[in-house]
């Protein structure tokens, strides 16, 4: 883990300053060193008033994860680890919420596509045919 800076995306870098970062005690393992040490960690990252991002980039990471995007650890005895573990989650959760989808292109469906569809259908419609009662007038 990078000890100055997010990378949730290759072009966008966010400073640790912009990070809060909350020590409590944890419910995970440890033991008895658990009831004494300050492991669980919280981290979070307050989107509107980050400098870092664009207003769309904004916009994009509110509307999928609200104004303010935390992630917490307590799943190791360390609070060192768990320091990493939350800011690898806080990261992977923005690359996310920052993440653009491909538009979607349009296609024409196929000759044998429209082919099968067409075989499928009369196939079908064959079977059901050939349940139906015979008809009074074939006697």
């Amino acid at each position: 883990m990078p000890e100055d800076a997010l990378h949730p995306t290759r072009s966008v870098r966010i400073p640790l300053d912009e990070v809060v970062v909350r020590a409590s005690r944890s419910s995970g393992p440890g033991g008895q060193h658990a009831n004494v040490t300050a492991s669980r960690i919280e981290v979070s990252f307050d989107v509107a008033a980050s400098e870092h991002l664009s207003e769309d980039q904004k916009r994009r990471v509110m509307a999928k994860t609200g104004p303010v995007v935390r992630a917490i650890s307590q799943d190791a005895r360390s609070q060192i680890r768990n320091r990493e573990l939350a800011l690898r989650r806080l990261e992977e959760r923005l690359a996310e919420a920052l993440h653009v989808p491909r538009p979607r292109r349009a296609t024409k469906p196929t000759k044998a596509s429209k082919k099968r569809r067409l075989e499928a259908k009369s196939q079908r419609s064959s079977v059901k045919r050939d349940r139906r009662r015979p008809s009074s007038g074939d006697d």
